[in-house]
C-alpha cells in the first residue's frame, strides 16, 4: 500500500531521580522483549530521562534513529517536567504508558509507583496543551504494554498521514449535493493542505496524456485485473488515460506534503467531455492507497484517507443509501441472524469500490446517469463503473465533517457486511450495525452529517476514535447500546 506513512515507533523510559533508575531500565528491556515475542516493531531508546538534559539527549537519539512516533514509558514514577518537555519537543505523535508493579513479593525497593506518576504527568500534559494518546487502561506488565504499543501504531500512522496530507479537488461541489460542502478552515487546523482546481484543468491534463506510450501498459493492467469482468475492452485505454493524468498530477503537486487524496466532481458534465464515468479508476487508485472521493467531497476524501491509514486496506466511500425491505428481511433471516430490521441498511455507490472488495466485479454503465444523459441510446459515455456485491465481513463506517461554523466533528461505528444478496445495481451491499436506527436518527440526522460515509474493511473504530482525539476533534459520536440514551432521544 503506497501513499501512507511508515511508522517507526520508539520507546523511551523515564525515571524519577528518587526512584531506582535500574527499575525503569529493566522494565523497558522487558517491554522490548515482549514486543519481539509479539512481533511488534519498536526501536529502543537507550537514554533514560531523569532530568532536562536527559530529555534533550533522548531527543537527539530519537532523531538519529529516525523515530517518528514515540511511546513514553514510565518505568517508575517519572519526572513530569522533563517527561512532558520531551513530548512537547518531539514532532510526531506521542503515547504515554506506565508500568504495573511486578510482584507482591517486591513492593519495597521494587515498587515503582508509575500508577501515581501518570496522574502527575497528566497535569503537565495539560499545562503544555499536549494531545498524546493514552490507552483506556494505560498501566500494564510488559506484554500488556506491548499490546498497547501495537494498537498505537495505526493511530500514529493516521495522525502522521493527516498532518502531511494534501487534498486535491477538481470542480466545485454540485448544487444538488450541498451536503458535501463544508468550510475548509478546519482542514488547515488539522495540518491538511487543500488545492482546489477547475474541471477544465482536469480536462486539459487528461487530453495531454493522449499518445502516452505508457497507456497500453495501464490498459493491460486493467484487463488483467478485471479478467472475465472486462465488459468494455474498447474503453480500457481511455480509462488508462484518466488514471495516468491523476497520478502524474499527484506526483507533480505534492509540494510540501507527502501524501495525497482526491475529491473530484464526477457528473454531470464529466461524462460528456471525458466520455466515461470515473468510478472504476477511482476504485483502482483507492486500492493503491490514493482515495478519490466522489462529488468533490473533500471531507469524504479525508475520511477515506484516515480509514486507509487505520487499516492499511483499500477504503470505500458509499452512500448510506436505502433501507432493507421487510419481505427481504423475512426471507434472509438465517443470514441476518439476530439483527433487527432497523439495524440494516444498504451501502451503495455507482461503481467505485476496489475489485478486491467485490464479488465477481465487472465494468458496467451507470444506470442513473444513463437515464439522465443518454436515455434513448445504448450506454456509451456513462460506461466505466465497477459493479458487484460487496464481500461479507467486518467493517467500520467513519466520517470527519466540518459544521457550517467550522467546528470539526466525527462519528465511527463498527459493523459488518452481511452475506445477503442486495438484489440491486452498483457497488452495493447489505450492512448491519447494532442500533443503526437510533444512530441514524440521533447522530447522522441530528448532527447534520451528509449521506457519504467512509468504509474501513475491518473494525477500526477504536483506532479512528483515538486518532481523532489526538488530532483535537472534540465532538465524537458512536452507536450507543440499548438502554443508553442519546441526548435528543425520546425515552418513551
Amino acid at each position: 500500500m503506497q501513499n501512507i506513512p511508515a511508522v517507526k515507533l520508539g520507546i523511551v523510559a523515564v525515571s524519577r531521580d528518587c526512584f531506582p533508575i535500574e527499575l525503569s531500565h529493566k522494565r523497558r528491556n522487558n517491554v522490548v522483549a515482549a514486543c519481539k515475542e509479539l512481533k511488534v516493531p519498536v526501536i529502543e531508546i537507550e537514554t533514560i530521562v531523569e532530568n532536562e538534559s536527559d530529555a534533550l539527549k533522548a531527543l537527539d537519539e530519537i532523531k538519529q534513529k529516525g523515530v517518528n512516533a514515540l511511546a513514553v514509558y514510565l518505568g517508575n514514577f517519572g519526572p513530569e517536567g522533563p517527561t512532558t518537555l520531551m513530548a512537547q519537543r518531539f514532532s510526531g505523535p506521542v503515547m504515554f504508558v506506565a508500568a504495573a508493579e511486578d510482584s507482591g513479593s517486591d513492593l519495597i525497593n521494587g515498587r515503582g509507583d508509575a500508577y501515581c506518576g501518570l496522574l502527575s504527568a497528566s497535569y503537565n500534559i495539560g499545562l503544555r496543551r499536549l494531545h498524546p494518546h493514552i490507552p483506556e487502561y494505560p498501566v500494564g506488565d510488559p506484554k500488556d504494554v506491548a499490546v498497547m504499543l501495537a494498537e498505537f501504531i495505526p493511530v500514529a500512522r493516521t495522525v502522521i498521514g493527516v498532518r502531511s496530507l494534501k487534498i486535491i479537488s477538481f470542480g466545485p461541489r454540485p448544487f444538488d449535493f450541498l451536503t458535501c460542502h463544508a468550510p475548509i478552515q478546519p482542514l488547515y487546523d488539522l495540518g491538511v493542505e487543500i488545492m482546489e482546481n477547475s474541471e477544465l484543468d482536469l480536462y486539459d491534463l487528461v487530453q495531454a496524456e493522449k499518445g502516452n506510450p505508457d497507456l497500453k501498459r495501464i490498459a493491460g493492467e486493467i484487463a488483467k485485473e478485471l479478467g472475465r469482468g472486462n465488459t468494455y475492452p474498447d474503453l480500457n485505454e481511455k480509462l488508462a488515460q484518466y488514471e495516468s493524468a491523476l497520478e502524474k498530477y499527484m506526483q507533480l503537486h505534492l509540494g510540501a506534503s507527502r501524501y495525497v487524496a482526491f475529491a473530484n466532481k464526477c457528473w454531470p458534465a464529466f461524462e460528456k467531455f471525458f466520455g466515461h464515468v470515473p468510478c472504476y479508476i477511482n476504485s483502482r487508485l483507492a486500492a493503491k492507497g490514493i482515495p478519490v472521493a466522489c462529488e468533490a467531497d473533500i471531507y469524504g476524501a479525508l475520511s477515506e484517507y484516515m480509514s486507509i491509514c487505520a487499516t492499511e486496506l483499500p477504503p470505500g466511500i458509499l452512500d448510506i443509501n436505502n433501507s432493507v425491505p421487510k419481505d427481504m428481511y423475512a426471507e434472509c433471516r438465517k443470514a441476518i441472524g439476530d439483527y433487527e430490521l432497523s439495524d440494516l441498511w444498504m451501502g451503495f455507490h455507482c461503481g467505485n469500490m476496489s475489485s478486491a472488495c467485490l464479488m465477481n466485479p465487472s465494468t458496467q454503465h451507470q444506470l442513473i446517469m444513463h437515464r439522465l444523459m443518454e436515455p434513448d441510446h445504448a450506454p456509451d459515455i456513462t460506461r466505466g463503473t465497477l459493479e458487484g456485491r460487496i464481500k461479507a465481513g467486518p467493517i467500520s463506517i467513519f466520517r470527519v465533517q466540518s459544521t457550517p461554523e467550522s467546528r470539526l466533528r466525527a462519528y465511527m461505528a463498527n459493523g459488518e457486511v452481511l452475506d445477503v444478496n442486495p438484489r440491486s445495481f452498483g457497488s452495493i451491499g447489505v450492512f448491519a450495525i447494532r442500533g443503526m436506527g437510533r444512530f441514524y436518527r440521533h447522530v447522522l440526522i441530528e448532527k447534520r452529517f451528509p449521506h457519504h460515509t467512509a468504509i474501513a474493511f475491518k473494525h477500526a473504530g477504536k483506532t479512528l476514535f483515538a486518532a481523532c482525539r489526538m488530532l483535537g476533534i472534540q465532538e465524537l459520536f458512536f452507536n450507543l447500546p440499548r438502554g443508553v440514551y442519546y441526548p435528543t432521544e425520546n425515552p418513551f
